[in-house]
């Protein structure tokens, strides 16, 4: 609840519901009986309305309960689930507008059977907190959702961000020069280069923009491709109109779900602007046509473009969708610090299927066979490793064409990443790429993590297949107890 009235005003509305259903009446009866009209009552039901004192001590008599108990904000016990809700963070926590649900009508669903939809909410609040799915987590899940639904494309974003290419004659490589001019020439921002360590910040931050002097402090240890982005970013802020805004590159908090929208919408804006649709259309169609698959030539189709793996397989998603009609296909980034074989998954994306692996919070060890993940952990040194095979799930009977690219972490933290693309192979995306029908793509049978894999005797396998054998044991034991049922029936 946002305020204390807010929760007086819904507690007032359940309990006058309540009488009213222990009469059997509709709200048009109680209209009839105390002459307010049905619309009013059913504002006062839904929480938005608060009846003056004399209104009240009417419904009371007219529905026979004390005048006292109408008012008290103690629930009884039938609705005392609720008030837990009701005073917690949920309905803060929870952007139910985002999907079409509203308050109130929520709270009626949930004081029809309180005990039942309480059970159920504690339960999704339990799994979130064992499974640290905080504001967060949930937040950022419900913008890989909303750009699940559009194919993670969005053409006015794209028209601007190309209108803005014109405008500023760009070249087809923008660079940091060219940027700052436009953000200082256009916007009136002041651009400087600052030691953050210095102040005792960690070298993650990597960008901080002051609105009070529209001042933009970037780090120094940033290389040119990830001084571009936040450039592009910062140009897109302004260009959209987009607030509220963070203030930061490495996010430390956000305000409101809006905040966190906008902050997509920018960073859309700035892959657009540095990576041009149809130029990366037309190269990445022409390299679809070789015969083979060529990792060399793939790897300087990347650096035609940028220096940043990371920007260019993420602008693939926004590019296959729309101008190939793959849009079956999921993006990851997986990091991995030097000296621990923890993998993890900081980025994905997930466009028509919820394709597997997925981030997870359970410390599950992610399949070894996958391409990402073997290159990854193959990495030496400051090399670049790119690969591709196919991954066929033994499970779902699907196969996917992986495309990755490892690299050292260019902000020098110790960690490494690997990017890859995964694409549904089906009968349009075999029409459209030649080389994922080659023998120089492997075919590798693969898991999701080594605790829920059923493949026997992998060489890689970091874990028991633990969830797999007990899904085994739980269902031979439905075998054994039918074998006993039909033996003494």
């Amino acid at each position: 609840m946002t305020t204390e009235s807010d929760y007086i005003k819904t507690v007032f509305g359940l309990k006058l519901k309540q009488q009213r259903q222990k009469k059997n009446w509709s709200l048009q009866d109680l209209a009839n009986r105390t002459g307010v009209s049905k619309s009013y009552l059913n504002e006062i039901e839904n929480g938005k309305k608060y009846p003056k004192h004399d209104k009240i001590l009417q419904l009371s008599e007219i529905l026979e309960c004390k005048f006292d108990d109408l008012v008290s904000t103690k629930l009884d016990k039938s609705l005392s689930p609720i008030s837990e809700i009701l005073k917690s963070d949920f309905f803060k926590e929870i952007p139910l507008e985002l999907f079409g649900i509203n308050r109130n009508t929520l709270i009626n669903i949930i004081s029809e059977s309180p005990k039942k939809v309480t059970a159920f909410i504690n339960t999704i609040i339990e799994i979130s907190q064992n499974y640290n799915l905080g504001k967060e987590r949930f937040y950022f899940a419900v913008v890989r959702s909303f750009q699940e639904l559009y194919d993670n494309y969005f053409p006015d974003i794209e028209a601007k961000a190309k209108e803005c290419f014109s405008a500023n004659n760009l070249s087809k490589k923008p660079n940091s020069t060219e940027l700052e001019k436009i953000l200082i020439n256009e916007f009136g921002y002041e651009i400087n280069t600052v030691d953050f360590e210095t102040y005792g910040a960690t070298g993650k931050l990597r960008s901080l923009y002051i609105p009070e002097n529209k001042s933009l402090l970037l780090n120094t240890l940033l290389d040119e491709d990830q001084k571009n982005f936040i450039l592009a970013k910062e140009i897109g802020y302004n260009i959209l109109n987009l607030s509220p805004r963070p203030n930061t590159y490495s996010w430390l908090d956000f305000i409101s779900f809006e905040e966190l929208m906008n902050n997509f919408y920018s960073s859309y804006f700035a892959g657009s602007l540095l990576i041009r649709r149809e130029d990366l259309s037309q190269k990445i169609g022409e390299f679809f046509q070789n015969p083979e698959w060529q990792p060399k030539i793939f790897e300087k189709l990347i650096n035609e473009f940028t220096n940043s793996p990371e920007t260019f397989y993420y602008r693939l998603t926004n590019i296959l969708p729309q101008d190939f009609g793959t849009k079956d296909l999921f993006y990851l980034c997986f990091t991995k610090k030097k000296k621990s074989d923890k993998v993890q998954i900081l980025k994905e994306l997930h466009l028509n299927q919820q394709q597997a692996p997925h981030a997870n919070a359970t410390n599950e060890h992610y399949c070894r066979r996958w391409i990402a993940i073997k290159n990854l952990i193959n990495l030496k040194g400051n090399e670049q490793v790119t690969e591709a095979q196919i991954s066929h799930y033994k499970d779902s009977g699907l196969s996917y064409l992986v495309i990755s690219t490892s690299e050292k972490n260019p902000f020098s933290d110790g960690t490494n990443r690997s990017y890859c693309i995964g694409i549904l192979l089906n009968a349009n995306s075999l029409k459209k790429i030649n080389f994922a029908k080659s023998d120089s793509v492997k075919t590798i049978n693969v898991g999701v993590t080594c605790e829920s894999c059923s493949i026997i005797d992998c060489e890689v396998r970091m874990a028991p297949p633990v969830r797999l054998e007990k899904e085994q044991f739980n269902e031979a034991m439905k075998m054994a107890i039918g074998k006993i049922r039909k033996e003494f029936i």
